[in-house]
């Protein structure tokens, strides 16, 4: 399975931006997807998550409100719309694919991931 992010960049405090991850060598379809994001100095962080049917959907706190994340099984990918940006999601944002189909917060339970877009935000 490789998963491949994309539609990291710079952007404005403010601004909107929509990451994508495809997956390739597996279906996404029964699996639950999500992204983590890491910024410098800290831990890698759980900021959306969408169960394999595409029915729950799951947000961090800090993200909950201006990201959505979205699934499209007959393509393969997963895209979160980030809105409203500020300095503080300035990060490697990942993505994940799980070893289930629904959603679990620990890093644990994901079995693959991306290798990461850079998203940095201007202020």
């Amino acid at each position: 399975v490789q998963l491949r992010a994309s539609g990291g960049g710079l952007v404005q405090a403010g601004g909107s931006l929509s990451l994508s991850c495809a997956a390739s060598g597996r279906s996404i379809e029964a699996y639950a997807m999500a992204w983590f994001r890491q910024a410098p100095g800290k831990e890698r962080e759980f900021i959306a998550g969408i169960n394999w049917l595409g029915g729950g959907t799951y947000y961090d706190d800090s993200v909950r409100g201006r990201f959505t994340i979205n699934r499209d099984n007959a393509k393969n990918t997963v895209t979160p719309q980030m809105n409203s940006l500020n300095s503080e999601d300035t990060a490697v944002y990942y993505c994940a694919q799980g070893t289930t189909g629904w959603v679990r917060y620990n890093i644990g339970a994901w079995g693959y991931w991306g290798k990461g877009t850079l998203v940095t935000v201007s202020s």
